[in-house]
């Protein structure tokens, strides 16, 4: 029988109501004994690193969770992390780079309801997400929700109530389960491609957390480039449309040209994307953004979600800040994080 750890982290899944709202108190035990029906299952270890809402999840708990993974990883086949929902889409992508080459599955679930509730989807989401873990195709980091296996970098959150909460951006969902059946999906015509390469699991340390996304809306000034620079190394702009960036005003010194060239000729990085969730970007089609299609260290995101370009950046500056390096890591594709190379 094989051995899953089970990683319990809190979340509207463990949440019961004490008077002052949802709040996670419930343990991965008592989780796990109010699902039966997963008993026969597998061999189940159970650890707690903590007990919050995912609004509270930081980068120092991703390290708590992947720190929980690298300490059984010999000793289990497989592991399911219960998460908070609404930072769920970021975790799962931190994990990718933080855990890369996994031949074993890292499997985050949750639910949109608590466990105790008389109508909740937690049992099922639970259960699918042990019954994927245990699976002999399974590998690498992903969610599982809703009856849907979702590539760890390629989620969002897109339902605040619904059941079929997350969605998978600009990448076709790697497999459906139909009650306690795994229909895996095929791209092309083939097998969605095998993302465990030939060299060893590798475990990550140290991202770097001054990494903020910085949203474009009509009427915002240049200047906030400057109020960004004490607290952050890099900013991940959602530009509007395919990758148009506000050309107005006359000033060169009060520009968002002048302002984004300063921010990566001063040695941080800027990583440009789209606000709008699908299709991906393209810097070079419109003239508004083509001035910064091949400005040195300007980095690209093309069709990746922010959540995995947050994670992403803060990965790569935590291994360098050698702008070459910094590039050859950002395009390289990791968990099916992008599909333009």
């Amino acid at each position: 029988m094989k051995k899953i750890l089970l990683i319990a982290t809190g979340g509207t899944i463990a949440s019961r109501e004490d008077g002052h709202g949802l709040s996670p108190t419930a343990t991965g035990e008592e989780l796990t004994e109010s699902v039966p029906e997963i008993a026969g299952l597998c061999e189940l270890d159970i650890v707690q690193p903590m007990n919050i809402d995912s609004t509270n999840m930081r980068p120092a708990d991703w390290l708590r969770i992947r720190d929980a993974i690298a300490e059984g990883y010999d000793s289990h086949d497989g592991f399911v992390i219960l998460h908070g929902t609404d930072t769920m889409a970021y975790t799962a992508a931190a994990l990718s780079y933080l855990i890369q080459g996994s031949a074993k599955p890292i499997v985050l679930t949750g639910s949109q309801q608590p466990m105790g509730a008389p109508f909740t989807d937690a049992k099922l989401n639970l259960y699918q997400s042990l019954l994927y873990a245990l699976d002999d195709a399974s590998r690498d980091v992903s969610i599982v929700f809703g009856g849907m296996v979702i590539a760890g970098t390629r989620a969002r959150k897109q339902r605040t109530m619904s059941y079929n909460a997350f969605k998978s951006i600009n990448f076709p969902p790697l497999a459906l389960i139909r009650t306690d059946k795994i229909v895996r999906a095929t791209l092309g015509g083939g097998a969605v491609p095998d993302p465990v390469r030939q060299e060893p699991i590798r475990f990550h340390d140290a991202p770097d957390e001054r990494v903020c996304v910085l949203k474009l809306t009509p009427g915002l000034t240049p200047a906030v480039f400057n109020l960004l620079a004490c607290d952050y190394d890099g900013v991940i702009l959602e530009t509007f449309g395919v990758g148009g960036i506000p050309a107005y005003g006359t000033d060169e010194g009060d520009s968002f040209q002048r302002a984004i060239f300063d921010w990566v000729d001063s040695g941080r990085t800027v990583v440009m994307t789209t606000q709008v969730p699908e299709e991906g970007m393209d810097l070079g089609l419109y003239e508004v953004g083509r001035a910064y299609a091949e400005h040195p260290g300007i980095l690209k995101g093309g069709d990746m979600t922010t959540e995995a370009l947050v994670a992403k950046t803060m990965w790569v500056l935590g291994q360098t800040r050698d702008p070459e390096r910094v590039r050859e890591l950002f395009y390289t594709p990791v968990n099916f994080d992008r599909t333009d190379g």
